[in-house]
């Protein structure tokens, strides 16, 4: 497996982190992950509740001092 990719999103807001994600998840191989920061309270719900939509993995949430930090698997 490929080393995690990281998306720094902390210094945009709604809907910037998940439009970021977007974007990114479609640059990884199916089977990789990635990490989304942001500093966004909203997109420790909103993320997780496209992931489940569109069909790939939601790995974790954790908050880290000023920012979350959200790791999703590309499934498909």
């Amino acid at each position: 497996m490929s080393e995690r990719k990281v998306v720094d999103a902390r210094d945009s807001f709604c809907p910037g982190p998940l439009m970021e994600l977007i974007a990114n998840i479609r640059l990884i191989e199916v089977g990789s992950e990635l990490e989304l920061l942001s500093k966004d309270k909203g997109s420790a719900e909103e993320v997780p509740a496209w992931l489940t939509k569109v069909g790939h993995q939601h790995i974790s949430t954790e908050k880290r001092g000023d920012h979350w930090s959200i790791v999703v698997k590309r499934v498909k």
